[in-house]
């Protein structure tokens, strides 16, 4: 991989994940080389899942007032 993971979108990682996961599911790879794609998954998978934790916490939901207009906004809480 050319690209610094740290400077990779979410779309850029999880495209390589595929392309490791595609190369693992092929059964092509000898076992080393299928532990190191494995270890290098987990890290893209990691790193998807801290790109979609940071992108929810910038969804903010719109407030409704009484009569249905909005009157501002607030966090995303999916908890």
């Amino acid at each position: 991989m050319t690209q610094d993971k740290a400077e990779m979108n979410f779309e850029q990682a999880l495209r390589a994940l595929e392309d490791i996961v595609h190369k693992l599911e092929s059964g092509e790879a000898p076992l080393d080389e299928s532990i190191a794609l494995y270890e290098e998954g987990n890290r893209l998978r990691a790193l998807c899942q801290q790109r979609l934790d940071a992108a929810k916490a910038r969804i903010e939901a719109i407030t409704l007032g009484p009569d249905g207009a909005p009157i501002g906004t607030t966090i995303f809480d999916a908890g």
